[in-house]
């Protein structure tokens, strides 16, 4: 067995991002974990179709860039132009899970006709259309990832795992979550919390915290054993191990929103929300520019 002493700065850099992400914490949800449903009467962020963003994504069915926001969701063109696709919903959670395949929470605009929240609703042509599936009134997911198998996992102040999308079972992790990233299998489960990363390799039965990783804020996973996420700072990592080990790569600015991920295993690109713009980086996530 290796034992492994942390020196100071490590020790007092890890305090300070993980006060960082307590207060993006409180800011952005309420004590249970849920925000409501009221407009926000501010004006986008420049660069951004709408102030709040909650979940980034590629989708593999035109390879475009969507982004879920407060003011629902927009697919960006070649020219990095968004136009919004769909009913408008807050969607407080969003993944994408293969082409045109979509999973989703949050609150809906009043004319919609779906419940409020919304719980878990889905779309098969690409965020044009949404069905319920289960939970409605009942659960916003803040964080919602899905495997290529079609199990999906949600934090609505409890995590939840469903491998059909009506039937859920609660999971225990050691910390609180805040992000949620999933195995293309649907077995290694990655959580981001205040207080460090949790991993679990068998669906959620039982947890590894992992105490050498980063203190990341949000993760999503590319293909096979390939994630990446970012701190609070806007330093992103990769690890090519399910998440047991992780290799700094670049920066993205600070107060990151949202991170999505897309394959190749080798050279993910990496796709990083901030407040003002969508940053795109092709080499893995060591240089990031504008979207388009």
């Amino acid at each position: 067995m290796t034992t492994h002493t942390r020196r100071p700065h490590a020790l007092a850099r890890r305090s300070v991002l993980g006060l960082a992400l307590a207060a993006v914490l409180l800011v952005g949800c309420g004590s249970n974990g849920q925000q409501p449903g009221t407009a926000d009467a501010r004006s986008p962020a420049a660069g951004l179709p709408s102030e709040h963003v909650h979940g980034i994504a590629v989708n593999p069915a035109d390879r475009r860039v969507y982004l879920a926001t407060h003011d629902g969701l927009f697919r960006y063109d070649e020219h990095g132009r968004a136009a919004r696709v769909g009913p408008e919903i807050d969607l407080m959670g969003f993944t994408v899970a293969g082409p045109n395949h979509f999973y989703a929470s949050g609150h809906p605009h009043e004319d919609i006709g779906l419940p409020d929240p919304a719980g878990l609703i889905e779309s098969r042509d690409g965020g044009h259309e949404w069905t319920p599936l289960s939970r409605q009134g009942q659960s916003d997911f803040h964080a919602l990832a899905a495997s290529a198998r079609g199990v999906v996992v949600g934090y609505d102040g409890a995590l939840r795992i469903s491998r059909d999308g009506t039937t859920w079972n609660d999971l225990r992790p050691p910390v609180t979550p805040h992000a949620v990233a999933i195995s293309p299998d649907g077995k290694t489960l990655l959580v981001t919390s205040e207080s460090g990363l949790a991993r679990s390799t068998d669906a959620g039965a039982t947890w590894t915290r992992l105490s050498e990783a980063p203190m990341l804020m949000l993760v999503d996973w590319a293909e096979r054993d390939t994630v990446a996420g970012v701190t609070p700072d806007g330093t992103v990592a990769v690890s090519t191990d399910t998440g047991v080990t992780w290799q700094v790569r670049g920066h993205a600015g600070g107060s990151p929103q949202a991170i999505g991920v897309a394959g190749p295993a080798d050279r993910p690109r990496v796709l990083v929300v901030t407040d003002t713009a969508v940053l795109d980086s092709t080499d893995g996530g060591q240089v990031f520019r504008p979207l388009g």
